[in-house]
């Protein structure tokens, strides 16, 4: 009986879990980044993404990260981050109308009739091949996570030779004016 309760008890945590997507904009400074991923690390939660790179204003440096957690978390976290002095804002895009968008490079085997079979697939996908040598493609593909994982599955296991992914960017849809704080 006991072991049926726990896993219930792990099924419905399973469940209530949900892949979130937050946008973080920040002073671009030395330690910044530090802090911010100590926040996650120190709660136990998992960075399943994260992305940073400088913004068109560079004293400002945009992280975008992806994790499994529940809402309540995800609101915790939030709020945690604003507390942080070189936070200057923090979106959820998950909660939000967004474009979120990885970029896949991926090396296949392709010798014989199986170059043109990869070919054709990196066709329907709208990949581009970007470099070839006798035995090997590697091909670049930019969409969401479900794009990039269909590709995955369709080049098949024993074909893949090596996979680097960027992980999940995003942009909300929707422009809203910047508050005063967002622009200091």
């Amino acid at each position: 009986l006991h072991r049926v309760d726990r896993r219930q008890r792990q099924m419905c945590i399973r469940d209530s879990l949900m892949k979130h997507l937050i946008s973080v904009l920040m002073e671009n400074e030395s330690g910044s980044l530090s802090r911010v991923v100590g926040l996650f690390s120190q709660r136990g939660y998992n960075i399943e993404t994260l992305n940073v790179a400088p913004t068109d204003d560079p004293t400002l440096s945009r992280l975008t990260l992806t994790t499994d957690t529940d809402q309540n978390k995800i609101e915790q976290v939030t709020k945690q981050l604003h507390k942080l002095i070189e936070i200057v804002k923090v979106t959820t895009l998950t909660d939000s109308v967004h474009i979120e968008r990885e970029l896949m490079l991926i090396k296949v085997r392709a010798t014989g009739s199986n170059r043109e079979e990869v070919k054709r697939c990196a066709d329907i996908f709208r990949a581009s091949i970007v470099d070839i040598t006798s035995n090997v493609y590697t091909i670049q593909i930019v969409g969401d996570t479900a794009k990039l994982d269909g590709f995955i599955e369709l080049m098949g296991r024993e074909r893949i030779l090596e996979v680097v992914r960027s992980g999940v960017i995003g942009i909300c849809l929707l422009y809203t004016s910047p508050s005063p704080r967002d622009r200091t």
